[in-house]
């Protein structure tokens, strides 16, 4: 769902009134009155980002960003638009702008998820998660949405450039131990020769990797299916693109690089007193190129192990939690306020020490805190006397009405001597000036 909600809502989404009327049939809460069309003539077409409105229940607000969402566009000539669409704003449950991903959709604080469950419940935010999926689903079945070797292929460069990082990495491997060998090698503070070696052995290959994914990465289009998928956060990550597309990197045993096995060596296969990258089981080779005999054997070695754990791992924290529970059960916030066990003994004089409900409590700014006085001012203090200022804002009766109305004056200048009194409160409680709380009820909203 997440990738085709992806797909549905970037901006060159257009469908027909058949479309429409056919994928309004599955969303229950439908009135049976279709928008008014975004496009007109020559026929009528309705945007990705109309139909999902329609699914929006109640008039929910939001302002969020596309996990894409570059850093540099939040203050400057691209503050309220946003040239890669990346800036999600639902507006009284109206989709403005934005292509939705699991940032917005999914379940992380501040999602629309989140605000429909605060806003308006629990069954209203099941519902709307449950009409998004048959929606946009069945949307997809007219769109499409398949995987193949193609979109594992890049481009001739992005494979010289990862060939020529390997390369490098592997030299810069052969260095290290002809330093060692010659005792040029420093230990750094608190490891032996030993771990200084390793140390940096694995940063060298471990930057490789990441360096040969992130080219690889960026050799994909914007129509690659695989990168859609990572992108829009419905499965797969950077790593996943770089090891099938680039290189899969060192394969580790309890952290370390593939121990010696046999005398003075990991295979037969090498030569003895072999610690490069190859005999201690880096892997050059993508998925797509195909792993070498012992470049195999030594994935394998590492994958065992990820399974062994996960299996011990499953009964430890099972086991742990069990004897939490039991430890706790007792436990409860009493008519005072208090949280007591069964005989009446106080475990905490108010629940969590704040006495919040965890499920109301989401992040929220403060905005006065952190500015300067002058720019507070600015911000926040209506001058009723600066004409110019009102001819802007108001209409002419307005304006004629403010002006000499001796009333409004003071309430203004109460509104702000209140303004003013919180913003010292407030810095009083947040003194290093830390304008980020958890608290419920959110005000801006």
């Amino acid at each position: 769902t997440l990738c085709a909600v992806r797909k549905m809502t970037k901006r060159d989404v257009f469908l027909e009134k058949e479309q429409m009327m056919t994928l309004l049939m599955y969303l229950p809460t439908w009135d049976g009155k279709l928008p008014q069309p975004a496009i007109l003539k020559p026929k009528p077409l309705w945007t990705g980002k109309q139909l999902f409105t329609l699914i929006i229940p109640g008039k929910v607000n939001m302002m969020k960003t596309h996990s894409t969402h570059p850093d540099d566009e939040d203050d400057g000539p691209y503050k309220w638009i946003s040239p890669g669409d990346t800036k999600v704003m639902v507006e009284h449950g109206e989709l403005i702008m934005g292509i939705l991903c699991k940032k917005t959709l999914g379940a992380s604080a501040g999602s629309i998820l989140h605000i429909i469950f605060l806003e308006l419940g629990h069954d209203i935010c099941g519902k709307f998660y449950g009409n998004i999926q048959t929606v946009v689903n069945n949307w997809l079945l007219y769109e499409g949405h398949s995987i193949g070797i193609g979109d594992t292929i890049a481009d001739p460069q992005t494979y010289n450039s990862i060939q020529t990082t390997i390369k490098k990495a592997k030299e810069d491997v052969i260095d290290v131990i002809t330093k060692a060998h010659n005792n040029e090698l420093e230990p750094t503070p608190g490891n032996t020769l030993r771990q200084t070696f390793e140390n940096q052995v694995n940063r060298i290959l471990n930057d490789a990797r990441d360096k040969t994914g992130g080219s690889a990465k960026n050799s994909l289009t914007e129509y690659n299916n695989l990168k859609a998928m990572v992108v829009s956060g419905s499965k797969g990550s950077n790593i996943n693109i770089s090891q099938v597309i680039a290189c899969v990197g060192q394969q580790n045993v309890e952290g370390k690089r593939i121990p010696f096995g046999f005398r003075k060596r990991t295979l037969p296969h090498f030569i003895k007193d072999d610690y490069g990258p190859e005999s201690r089981g880096f892997v050059e080779n993508s998925y797509l190129a195909g792993l070498t005999p012992s470049e195999f054997y030594f994935h394998a070695m590492g994958g065992r192990e990820g399974l062994i754990d996960t299996a011990v791992k499953t009964a430890e924290t099972g086991y742990i939690q069990r004897r939490l529970i039991k430890a706790m059960e007792a436990c409860m916030v009493a008519y005072d306020g208090t949280v007591r066990n069964s005989v009446g003994q106080v475990i905490q004089l108010r629940y969590g020490e704040d006495g919040l409900a965890g499920e109301l409590v989401e992040f929220q700014s403060l905005p006065t805190i952190k500015l300067s006085n002058r720019a507070f001012e600015s911000k926040y203090r209506f001058d009723p006397s600066n004409e110019r200022q009102l001819r802007k804002t108001f209409t002419e009766d307005v304006t004629k009405s403010l002006l000499g109305d001796s009333e409004v004056i003071t309430e203004i200048e109460k509104e702000w001597e209140a303004l003013v009194k919180d913003r010292e409160a407030l810095r009083k409680v947040f003194p290093s000036g830390e304008n980020k709380v958890v608290l419920p009820c959110n005000l801006q909203r």
